[in-house]
Order: C-alpha cells, then structure tokens, then sequence
C-alpha cells in the first residue's frame, strides 16, 4: 500500500471523480479537460466511457509513447516539483517564461493571471507534479483506436508542440475532431474565451 499523496495518481484521481459522481447520482455528463486535467479527462473517456458520452481536450495530449520518454519526463518533472517546493515565485516565472506561454505573456491579463496562480497552494501543487506527471501516466497512444465517443481536441495555433501531439491523435483517433483555435497558444481558454466557449457549445449541442 501506498502512502495518502498516492491518491494523485491518475487511476486514483479519476476513481475519486467517479465516485463523486456516484454521490451527486450523475450516472454520465460531458467532460472539459485542459493540458494536465486533459490527459485526466482523456484517461477518464477511455475507461469509463459509458460515463463521459462527449469530451473537450484542450492542449492535451495521451502520454508519452515509451519507458525512456517517461523516466525522463518524470525525472524532469520531479525536480520541477522539488522547485515549486522551494522558491514558487521562481517556479512560476520559469514556467510562464516556456514556449507554450509565449501568446500569453502578450496577454493585457497576464500579470493578474500570474498573481492568481501565486496564491495556489504549492506543496499540494507540488504534490500533482510528482504523481500526475507524464512520466507515471500509461500511455494511452494505443488505445485511441478504440474509443468511439465523441472528441473534441482544441489547440491553439501558436503552440506548436501540441498542435503536432493532436494531429497525430486525430489520425489515431476515428471519432476525434480537431479545431484550431487562432492567435492563440496553448492557454486557449485565457488567450481566446469566446472562440474556446463557442467551439464547446457548438460541439454540446
């Protein structure tokens, strides 16, 4: 048995958001994920597919694709971990200062964006880092095939990284769809919040 922060895990996560939803009595519903809560959702639409009939993932992708990416990856993610820990303002302008954020930054509410994730709560983020990493996740690459749910993948134009992540999924995947949101990176909901709320109604209704 495993210590309580093993409750990050993403099967122990998801089981957790199941059973909540046990508890509300909400036997299935549409789910939103975005980059980190994408791949949760994504591991949710694939093992409880009865649960979530349609799915939005935003700058998501479906893991890494073998043992050496993942044991880099979650070496890499520890020790950002180990930082967010020590120093998070530091963390924080480091993490902003990543190509995925580079729209961002343009961003008139950057700043305020900033000092909103600054009053999180970092040991508890720390702790997700650690065991949400990519590097602990399976892989789900392989299982796309599979899945006959509607999908909906959003990307921002700009982010370059994951617009090549999910047009690959989209190849992979028969019931995905892909949008491409413009003038936009990889925080499309912050950069572009009326074309990221018209793309997902459109795709609920």
């Amino acid at each position: 048995m495993g210590g309580p922060d093993e409750h990050y895990t993403m099967a122990s996560t998801a089981g957790a958001l199941v059973n909540w939803l046990d508890q509300l009595i909400i036997s299935s519903c549409s789910l939103v994920g975005y980059s980190m809560g994408g791949r949760l959702a994504l591991y949710l639409a694939l093992e409880f597919a009865e649960r979530f009939p349609k799915v939005v993932l935003e700058s998501a992708s479906p893991g890494l694709k073998t043992e050496q990416e993942q044991q880099e990856r979650l070496r890499h993610d520890r020790a950002l971990a180990d930082r967010l820990e020590t120093d998070f303002p530091t963390f924080l302008a480091h993490w902003y200062s990543q190509p995925l954020f580079q729209s961002l930054q343009k961003n008139a509410a950057f700043d305020q964006i900033v000092n909103q994730r600054s009053q999180n709560n970092p040991c508890n983020l720390a702790k997700s880092l650690r065991y949400l990493s990519t590097g602990l996740q399976p892989s789900l690459w392989s299982r796309l095939a599979e899945h006959t749910n509607p999908l909906l993948l959003l990307v921002g134009e700009h982010d370059r990284k994951f617009l090549g992540i999910n047009q690959e999924m989209v190849s992979s995947c028969p019931a995905a769809r892909l949008e491409v949101i413009p003038e936009c990176g990889h925080a499309v909901h912050l950069e572009c919040p009326k074309a990221f709320v018209a793309s997902i109604r459109n795709f609920l209704q």
